[in-house]
């Protein structure tokens, strides 16, 4: 595909709203993302602005210089970013008023991480799916009713109205937007020169396994673990595990569930599983993707895929080869 430079296209507006606290990730990832696709026809123009303008402390302590709301003019795309600050200390009554009035000038309103809470105290989440950080996703459904939280998306879609999860989630949410603005074929370009990769559609899990566990606290149970993920392709069973870690089966399967609240079997499957899913987010074959995660075959792994998320391999990976497959 050819690649059209930002000259020979019709120049589009971001906004990003930030303010006292804000997460600096949330805004400067998704500000990167638009600026790298100008390399290769996005011709963007990134905006950020706060309720009142001047500076802004973020959550590293660097101060950036803003827009004021009210002098910032029409937008294409607003973003309003987040923070680790609870909602009720740093959704303030301006932020949510100028938050309204963006929404007036703008073709579509989307939020990073807490940032959707701005979103829902200004009425614009009303009736509509969305989605925040998991650590706020409970908070979000229990003081906005109205509002149709999905806890585990990395970003949602509900008309001109876009969320998304915490912090890196931001930039996935970035390129989804531009490869809507301009294809498939930009969005990756951008992702490639931001050295991220362009896989994780908006309706994936915000989790993967080997986070959503709990670490091993053992040095016992890490080298076990380490063993797993770093040989997936070796038939594992309790018992050669145990052998590799000089236990018993006994103590072993006591020790994952004690640590890990799994049992070494289980263990197995999931590492299996997430190792499988990654190969498929990085274009493997069903085949090469089974074997690489240590299955005995791409029928035992499709068996796998649709017992655990209901859809084959290889429909996964149509979903969610490129960001175009936002949640809605």
């Amino acid at each position: 595909m050819e690649i059209v430079r930002s000259s020979e296209t019709a120049r589009r507006r971001v906004g990003i709203v930030v303010f006292d606290g804000v997460k600096m990730l949330d805004f400067t990832g998704p500000a990167e993302v638009f600026v790298e696709a100008n390399q290769f026809g996005g011709n963007y123009e990134v905006v950020v602005m706060s309720p009142t303008g001047g500076d802004v402390a973020t959550s590293v302590g660097v101060r950036v210089s803003t827009t004021p709301v009210h002098d910032s003019g029409g937008f294409d795309t607003v973003i309003v970013a987040g923070s680790e600050i609870a909602p009720p200390l740093f959704v303030t009554p301006e932020l949510i008023e100028a938050t309204r009035d963006l929404a007036t000038r703008t073709r579509r309103m989307s939020s990073v991480c807490t940032g959707s809470f701005v979103l829902a105290e200004a009425g614009l989440l009303d009736g509509r799916s969305a989605t925040t950080h998991w650590k706020f996703t409970a908070d979000l459904a229990h003081r906005f009713p109205e509002v149709q939280v999905d806890s585990d998306a990395i970003y949602v879609s509900d008309g001109n109205i876009y969320s998304s999860a915490g912090v890196v989630a931001g930039i996935d949410l970035s390129l989804a937007l531009v490869e809507e603005d301009h294809g498939a074929e930009v969005a990756r370009r951008t992702a490639q020169g931001l050295l991220v990769y362009m896989q994780r559609g908006g309706g994936q899990s915000q989790f993967s396994s080997s986070l959503t566990g709990p670490a091993p606290r053992t040095s016992l149970v890490r080298k076990a673990t380490d063993h797993i993920r770093g040989n997936p392709q070796v038939p594992h069973t309790v018992s050669s595990i145990a052998a590799h870690v000089n236990v018993s089966v006994r103590q072993l399967t006591r020790l994952f569930r004690d640590e890990l609240g799994a049992t070494p079997a289980g263990y197995v499957a999931d590492t299996r599983f997430e190792i499988a899913r990654d190969k498929l987010h990085a274009g493997l074959t069903v085949g090469a993707a089974a074997q690489a995660a240590g299955y005995g075959s791409a029928e035992v792994m499709r068996r796998a895929f649709v017992a655990r998320i209901g859809i084959s391999p290889r429909r996964y990976q149509q979903r969610f080869s490129s960001t175009g497959a936002l949640a809605g």
